[in-house]
């Protein structure tokens, strides 16, 4: 991890111009992009055999393996199945990153660290993070997790494998490239694909068995599809959201939400600049202790 001093102003004038002239939260993802990507989750295909979890971890060089697997996500693991059990009532369901339409990690992110990029997948920059972790608190899901046990911390979630999908040299997506857990799925339980096809793909899938499917009313439902401003990884279970660990959440995205707030406080206010000269010396810091554990 690196930061140069140009990085580093960047950063800092990025910052200290959103203090003054924050974004309206109408004009911050509204919707997602048009060439959005994303995941669609069947919890009634998934058997619950981790395949998905160890190839997450090969896909992104993180330790451990199907014999021994992780029982929450943590700064070592970016995805994981649980085991939902009671009385007659069974599912497994699958964790990670959300990639919300309106990610409320981005919009806490005061140095850009998160960020929403091309095709909606929302990534984190370990150049820009000053460990403040203000993206934990503003995630509805639980997701960013914190290294704890290193010296040069970093924040770990899902990123739908962006190194693997995505070409950084022609800025598009490689052919028949997927997501670690995608490609190890033996069931198809989870797929990867463009957004809008996913959205086609799960109510078909409702339309063709309605029965088989979990909705409030009777009326099944399509978990992510609206909820909390709408996600880009998109559910379908037999069983109550809430009893698998999805919240309740409005239509509205909660970083819209926290964004009215916020714009509130900073309106005809002088941006905090001592504040941000401080987050500057602790991105300087940051940079110099990853040099020396590098050297």
């Amino acid at each position: 991890m690196s930061m140069d001093r140009r990085t580093l102003l960047k950063g800092l004038a990025v910052a200290g111009a959103g203090a003054v002239a924050p974004v309206e939260a109408s004009e911050k993802y509204a919707e997602a992009p048009d060439d959005a990507v994303g995941m669609l989750y069947d919890a009634t295909k998934c058997i619950g055999c981790q395949a998905c979890v160890t190839a997450c971890k090969t896909a992104n060089n993180m330790p451990g393996n199907r014999y021994n697997p992780p029982e929450d996500l943590s700064g070592d693991t970016k995805n994981i199945i649980r085991l939902y059990e009671e009385a007659d009532e069974t599912s497994y369901m699958k964790s990670q990153c959300m990639h919300c339409v309106d990610p409320g990690c981005c919009n806490a992110c005061m140095i850009g660290a998160f960020k929403k990029r091309e095709y909606g997948i929302v990534t984190w920059d370990p150049d820009r993070c000053i460990g403040c972790r203000y993206c934990q608190v503003a995630c509805p899901y639980n997701i960013p997790k914190f290294q704890w046990n290193t010296g040069v911390p970093l924040i770990v979630k899902c990123e739908l494998c962006n190194h693997i999908i995505h070409d950084p040299d022609t800025g598009t997506l490689r052919e028949g490239a997927l997501p670690g857990c995608c490609q190890a799925c033996p069931k198809e339980a989870v797929i990867f694909g463009k957004y809008t096809d996913l959205i086609e793909d799960a109510k078909q899938r409702i339309a063709d068995r309605p029965e088989r499917y979990w909705g409030p009313d009777g009326e099944p439902k399509i978990f992510g599809l609206t909820d909390g401003g709408g996600t880009q990884v998109l559910y379908l279970a037999d069983l109550n959201f809430e009893k698998l660990g999805l919240p309740t959440l409005g239509d509205e995205g909660t970083a819209k939400q926290a964004r009215e707030i916020q714009h509130g406080i900073y309106r005809g206010f002088i941006a905090p600049v001592a504040l941000y000269g401080v987050l500057g010396l602790v991105m300087w810091r940051n940079s110099r202790a990853a040099k020396k554990e590098e050297g």
